[in-house]
């Protein structure tokens, strides 16, 4: 890990971190929720004429804001762009699928994560591309005291969604004001990860979901693990080392 810290500080210009701030995804991060987004996704298309789409495909989207999604898929299936009446009308009916199918489970170790980071006096930021409010509106009630308006980034805050880094830039803002090196990433899709990279920050992968981990590192991702309980027991020595590797 502490190799990974050199070579972040390295290509990036830098001679330390100064965190303060951990930046959090939620899907597939906080909320075991993907595969009932990319369900919904894939009956929603079915019901709406679209032929080109797998389950899977809907985790590489995953950040990617609503209406870029049904762009993109359907200038690919249709080869034009979908109106505006499309797009509120696929995403309203994905939206509703959402509801039904979502367990509305958390992560195991999740928060547990999120009360270890904010024990640690860092501040916990959340940077989503999601704008489902059966998630949004529960954040409090799954880990109490953790978000606040002012600490969220959704889908309804940003012009470009993931993997621009505006998500990222704003989440910096929100934790304060922070510069690249004073926050650590968490995200587990490879849009989210481009994101979080294209803003400087040093990015840790949790692959959650059913893509390989060859295509999150590939999108940036410096470290990676394989569940948020599997990041808890590491984050104490990734926390220690942020304070301490120079170069």
């Amino acid at each position: 890990m502490q190799q990974q810290l050199e070579n972040y500080l390295r290509n990036n210009h830098l001679t330390n971190l100064d965190l303060k701030a951990i930046l959090f995804d939620m899907d597939g991060v906080l909320y075991d929720s993907m595969p009932a987004h990319a369900e919904s996704w894939q009956k929603t298309m079915e019901e709406f004429g679209y032929k080109s789409t797998e389950p899977v495909e809907f985790y590489l989207h995953e950040g990617r804001l609503g209406k870029s999604t049904i762009d993109l898929i359907t200038e690919r299936e249709f080869n034009r762009s979908a109106t505006k009446k499309e797009e509120e009308a696929i995403y309203a009916r994905k939206s509703e699928l959402f509801q039904q199918l979502n367990k509305d489970e958390t992560l195991p170790g999740a928060k547990e994560v999120l009360d270890f980071v904010t024990n640690q006096g860092l501040k916990a930021v959340l940077v989503t591309g999601s704008g489902q409010p059966t998630l949004l509106n529960r954040l409090d009630t799954h880990f109490p005291g953790i978000f606040t308006p002012e600490t969220m980034v959704t889908a309804f805050d940003v012009v470009n969604g993931k993997p621009d880094p505006e998500p990222f830039i704003m989440g910096l803002e929100r934790a304060g004001g922070l510069k690249p090196n004073q926050a650590i990433v968490i995200e587990n899709a490879p849009l989210g990860i481009e994101s979080a990279t294209a803003a400087g920050i040093f990015t840790i992968a949790v692959n959650t979901g059913l893509l390989s981990d060859e295509i999150l590192i590939n999108s940036g991702a410096s470290l990676l693990f394989h569940s948020m309980t599997e990041l808890l027991q590491k984050l104490p020595e990734i926390i220690n080392l942020s304070h301490t590797v120079r170069i």
